[in-house]
């Protein structure tokens, strides 16, 4: 089979990295012939990345790519899509796709209807606000990391809506090897978009340090600034050295706003922590309260003071730090691993 996949960021991009590219060496051990197209290039997300205002001339470029690969569609017998063909266009793409090819399945792992029916032009809002909504109806298929994003589908008349966690490799992580440090290590890893969440609890853990010393690891792709009174310290990110990372700390955390974006999110900090054998402290936000079992392999804290005593019981304990992270660990093989969802994958796409 000749399989058309459409991502909206190359290998670098966390969504699609995750949701299309760490499948691809098992799709072409099952035999299939695989073409990979990203909407966007290495060179706008670096510029996203570095905050800095994205190119016109390389936009307008990319546009220009993904419809050049639109034109050779009738080759493929199965297309995926991440989300949309075009970012900001009205779904002309996709309704071509449904009307004069064998179709097409998309998905996500992001509430990126909000980037529409939410916006603050109220231009877009009208004209668009129903656009994904419509990605959504004329897909043969809907895959959905949560199920925030399964009943925004459902509502919007999908013709088969299948549940598909974003997950791990369980053959890259590994269970930490307790160490004796003299001081414990409190992790947060993510991308320079969501270093907003972390800026959030960033005085809540200058309270704590000042009763509990910790060291705040930080995990980020990009700009190591941060305006943080404790002590910490920033690691680069890469793919390659992400796992070595996390399992330099004894605490994962995840702190997100309770909006509607946010409830779109599909906790992968989370499970990565929970791969590494980390006890996690986490907002009790979407996903967040799925993947966390409070109590048992974390805490959900919503509270300045929950988080401080939720911090402060693993800081001070760590047998109880072991124990969660025996069971998180214990969670994401039984749940968010790659192979299980390859064969959710297969399994759909075969029929």
């Amino acid at each position: 089979m000749k399989i058309l996949f459409l991502p909206k960021y190359p290998r670098m991009g966390a969504s699609s990295r995750l949701r299309t590219f760490q499948y691809i060496p098992l799709w072409e051990n099952e035999g299939h012939q695989v073409k990979i197209s990203p909407f966007f290039n290495e060179t706008y997300l670096k510029q996203l990345y570095a905050q800095q205002k994205p190119s016109i001339i390389n936009v307008l470029f990319c546009y220009f790519g993904r419809l050049l690969t639109l034109l050779t569609a009738s080759k493929y017998n199965l297309i995926v899509i991440e989300k949309e063909l075009f970012p900001f266009l009205p779904s002309w793409g996709e309704y071509l796709l449904n009307k004069w090819s064998r179709g097409y399945v998309v998905d996500y792992d992001d509430a990126v209807f909000h980037n529409y029916d939410r916006h603050s032009n109220s231009v877009v809002r009208k004209a668009m606000g129903d656009k994904i909504d419509k990605v959504i109806s004329y897909a043969k298929v809907v895959f959905v990391g949560n199920q925030y994003l399964a009943d925004r589908a459902k509502a919007a008349g999908a013709k088969q809506i299948v549940y598909l966690p974003t997950v791990i490799d369980p053959y890259r992580y590994h269970q930490i090897t307790n160490t004796q440090k003299n001081t414990p290590v409190i992790g947060w890893i993510g991308s320079p978009t969501t270093m907003k969440y972390l800026n959030t609890i960033l005085p809540v853990l200058e309270k704590l340090f000042i009763i509990h010393p910790f060291k705040l690891l930080i995990i980020n792709g990009g700009d190591s600034k941060l305006n943080y009174k404790g002590e910490f310290e920033v690691f680069p990110w890469s793919e390659d050295t992400e796992v070595a990372a996390i399992n330099k700390m004894d605490i994962g955390i995840m702190p997100l706003e309770d909006s509607p974006w946010e409830r779109g999110k599909c906790a992968y900090k989370l499970i990565q922590y929970m791969a590494c054998s980390l006890p996690v402290v986490a907002s009790p936000v979407g996903m967040n309260k799925e993947v966390v079992i409070h109590g048992e392999n974390g805490f959900l804290a919503s509270t300045e003071q929950e988080w401080i005593d939720s911090l402060a019981k693993l800081l001070t304990n760590p047998h109880l730090r072991q124990s969660f992270g025996q069971a998180g660990h214990h969670l994401v093989q039984q749940k968010y691993t790659l192979e299980k969802n390859f064969e959710i994958l297969k399994k759909v796409l075969a029929s």
